[in-house]
């Protein structure tokens, strides 16, 4: 069979984007994923999101990670969903409601020359008791707020937050590859994390600026991850390192993230780009 296909990334977490609408998908998305996300022998990207009809929203989103295990969210991949979804006129609205594994968000876009180039996300209310991360660090009926690691000789501090999926931010006086290649998988892999965990690993620039690196659950380091900046900035407040409103800058581009406290809500306001299109041979079922 033979799929179209979108490559799109937001802030340079890149993925392959299918869309269910118009064309039958293969039953083995795991494998689905695994080979279309390969960077040699794929399309190549930090996974494949699947755009597909809602019942309870314009569009339903659905995410596998590059090693075909399937997340809950992907901040930036939803606001290139939701680009799609607008200019392909599936919904031609300049708000639009998009169906995840972490429930229903609303989105505001942003245009330029009638496309959508800006997108901000209500990513809802974060979740901070450690059995809704879920981890078994600390107590399940408490947050966990700067507790102490230890892995290869480094003592860090994590904090964990859930974005409908588990963040555990670290923050660090330099981020290098030592923390980010080397501990981060050993973060992920924690059995302290029940179901693995996202890491980022974070620099203060002042208390509204931020720097992010960050090893994905099942990906390993992406350039960007929206529900990682909107974990970083819920723990930057935590901490009492940040304010409410940072500007995070990430490898790929710039995120602006707000904990808002009248709602409790996180705001993301970053890019969906698209990179190219085309048809994909898939010779399996």
């Amino acid at each position: 069979m033979e799929l179209a296909f979108t490559k799109m990334h937001g802030a340079g977490n890149d993925y392959v984007y299918i869309q269910g609408f118009s064309q039958s998908l293969p039953e083995d998305l795991t494998r689905l994923a695994v080979e279309l996300s390969h960077r040699r022998f794929g399309i190549g990207g930090d996974g494949v999101i699947l755009i597909l009809p809602s019942s309870v929203a314009d569009a339903k989103m659905r995410m596998f990670n590059a090693d075909g295990s399937e997340s809950e969210m992907c901040g930036n991949g939803i606001r290139c969903v939701a680009k799609f979804v607008h200019d392909s006129k599936i919904a031609s609205k300049p708000q639009l409601k998009i169906e995840t594994g972490a429930g229903v968000l609303d989105l505001d876009l942003q245009f330029s020359q009638g496309l959508v180039d800006q997108v901000t996300v209500d990513m809802g209310q974060p979740r901070l008791l450690a059995s809704q991360i879920p981890t078994y660090l600390g107590s399940p009926d408490e947050p966990v707020v700067n507790h102490k690691l230890e892995y290869k000789g480094h003592t860090l501090f994590g904090t964990c937050v859930s974005m409908g999926n588990p963040h555990c931010v670290i923050f660090v006086p330099e981020l290098n590859d030592e923390l980010v290649l080397g501990i981060g998988p050993m973060i992920e892999n924690d059995p302290r994390f029940p179901k693995r965990t996202n890491v980022e690993f974070v620099e203060i620039l002042a208390r509204g600026e931020v720097r992010q690196r960050t090893w994905e659950r099942g990906s390993g380091e992406t350039w960007a991850c929206g529900t990682g900046a909107s974990a970083v900035c819920v723990a930057g407040v935590l901490t009492e390192r940040t304010d409410r409103t940072i500007l995070n800058h990430l490898t790929g581009g710039d995120l602006m993230l707000r904990w808002d406290q009248a709602s409790n809500h996180v705001f993301m306001t970053g890019p969906a780009v698209d990179v190219f299109h085309g048809t994909v041979k898939i010779d399996f079922a």
